[in-house]
């Protein structure tokens, strides 16, 4: 089993009608800025244990369990809108951060998020760190009426319990599983990831820390346009972090890919781009070390590594 070395407190604190689980590394320090690590789509906020361990200064850390993950539930919604997380971000940097910018650091879809809260909040951001946020391919209108109605079929499936998550008979099993997800993955890590990724529902039966709406599709259509303005209106230093082993060819075959990524990305004012080796979209596990020290020279370039 992974030893950690740094230990994290958990807080739960209201957040627009929900009690957000937020986990906490370190003490808030005065001129020091807070580092807030965002997580992607169904992961949770202890995903970021390796990386803490690797940093070689004492940050405070604040890093949110996403609605509907982990240990922040939803409310019962059937759906979940970007919208929401943008909202629910900025409430969160109100509670721990009201007067001061924050370093923002976010994995996948937290990296999507970052990157649009930081053109509709800039002053609220100093440094944005995506890793592997890429965006998704760009959307037409005519494709609005098979979309939503897609969604109405998904809902009506989740409704039914259709689309309900699929359970693991122990913490070994839902270990195997994040290894086969992610060949880099070693199994010390493993082992303890699954057991804050997974839960226990009834004896034998463990279930993923995220609800089954989130396999709902998003009615809302990705416009490219739309997320180009607000690129635009991001002032804070961005650094792009990616993966030696290419996630967008995986995932989109052709549809979205990395040149196009990067062709959106000159729409930030300042950012720089860096490919981490020997890993995979779950950077954050499979290079710690390379990460922690990657973050700490760009938001503090003094920091020696």
């Amino acid at each position: 089993m992974y030893s950690i070395k740094n230990n994290s407190r958990s807080v739960f604190i209201p957040i627009r009608g929900l009690q957000y689980h937020v986990r906490l590394w370190g003490q808030p320090k005065p001129g020091q800025t807070p580092l807030v690590l965002v997580h992607g789509w169904m992961d949770v906020a202890a995903s970021y244990q390796f990386m803490v361990d690797a940093l070689s200064s004492n940050h405070f850390i604040i890093a949110p369990d996403w609605r509907g993950f982990g240990l922040t539930a939803s409310g019962g919604t059937d759906s979940f809108w970007y919208p929401d997380y943008l909202a629910d971000l900025d409430a969160l940097l109100d509670h721990f951060s009201p007067d001061a910018p924050v370093n923002l650091v976010g994995h996948s879809m937290g990296g999507n998020v970052a990157m649009l809260y930081a053109g509709l909040r800039p002053q609220r951001v100093q440094r944005l760190i995506n890793l592997e946020g890429f965006g998704l391919p760009d959307t037409q209108p005519d494709q609005a009426p098979a979309r939503l109605t897609r969604w109405l079929d998904e809902v009506s499936q989740l409704r039914s319990g259709a689309m309900a998550l699929k359970t693991y008979p122990s913490l070994e099993a839902v270990a195997q599983r994040l290894m086969k997800n992610n060949p880099h993955l070693s199994a010390d890590k493993a082992d303890w990831l699954a057991a804050h990724w997974s839960a226990e529902t009834s004896p034998g039966q463990r279930t993923i820390l995220g609800e089954a709406a989130h396999k709902v599709i998003n009615p809302q259509l990705y416009r490219v346009d739309e997320v180009l303005a607000t690129f635009r209106s991001i002032q804070a230093p961005v650094l792009m972090v990616e993966a030696s082993d290419d996630s967008m060819t995986r995932w989109w075959r052709g549809s979205f890919t990395l040149a196009q990524h990067h062709e959106r990305l000159q729409h930030v004012a300042q950012v720089k781009i860096v490919t981490l080796p020997d890993c995979g979209h779950m950077l954050h596990h499979d290079q710690p070390e390379l990460l922690a020290q990657l973050i700490e020279r760009f938001i503090d370039p003094a920091t020696s590594s």
